[in-house]
């Protein structure tokens, strides 16, 4: 199965339209004010409409309380509900069964001592995304453009099933995917021209170094097999 890909924090009919025709799996709305790629919920829902059925939804959310979830959920009428605050693994069970949607819960990775919650967030929520931990001093959980040792990766369980967050573009995620193994891979500042910016060319150039990499992968495979048998 190909790598399930995300283009987040999008906020333009052109930015959208170029993540559908590259091909994106899932598309990203932020609301988070403090975010430069935060919209409304008027502007997400005339996004989602356009991308519903082609693509599945997330609406990014950060420690947000059940009232601003249920505005979300009425509005924008997102696919997946994504946690990107500190929300603890009771929360993330609770918005799961409150909203009745699935759940992507974003967790923070710097250290290996950071991979130790990681299966009690998977036993709650539907699926995992693994970010970078912000720097020190900055105002946003994600969306910051670095990344982390995806090395550290190695010591997880091979069942746990993730996605992969955190400085990635169109120059290493073929680096990151021979390191790892996700799921699913997500972009947001890895595609932008500046804070907040989408570029319908970067998203294009990430998603074909996706799907490449997967093509170079099979044909190796291919390749081996046929030697095994010839």
């Amino acid at each position: 199965m190909s790598v399930i890909v995300k283009i987040c924090g999008l906020s333009t009919e052109a930015t959208v339209d170029a993540a559908l025709a590259a091909g994106a799996d899932m598309i990203g709305f932020v609301f988070f004010p403090k975010s430069p790629r935060a919209v409304s919920l008027e502007r997400a829902a005339t996004l989602a409409a356009r991308a519903r059925g082609r693509a599945e939804i997330v609406a990014l959310t950060v420690d947000m309380d059940d009232a601003s979830l249920a505005e979300i959920v009425a509005t924008v009428r997102p696919d997946w509900l994504q946690l990107h605050g500190g929300e603890s693994v009771a929360r993330v069970a609770e918005v799961r069964s409150r909203f009745g949607l699935p759940v992507m819960k974003a967790l923070g990775i710097r250290g290996a001592e950071d991979l130790a919650g990681l299966p009690a967030y998977a036993a709650v929520a539907d699926r995992l995304l693994l970010d970078a931990k912000p720097p020190k001093g900055a105002d946003r959980p994600g969306g910051n453009g670095v990344s982390f040792d995806w090395r550290l990766l190695d010591a997880l369980d091979p069942r746990l099933s993730y996605m992969l967050s955190g400085g990635l573009d169109a120059d290493n995620v073929a680096e990151a995917l021979a390191l790892t193994r996700p799921f699913g891979i997500d972009a947001s500042s890895g595609v932008e021209t500046a804070p907040g910016i989408k570029d319908p060319d970067r998203i294009q150039a990430f998603i074909a170094a996706i799907r490449g990499f997967r093509s170079n992968a099979d044909k190796g495979r291919t390749i081996a097999g046929e030697r095994m048998t010839s």
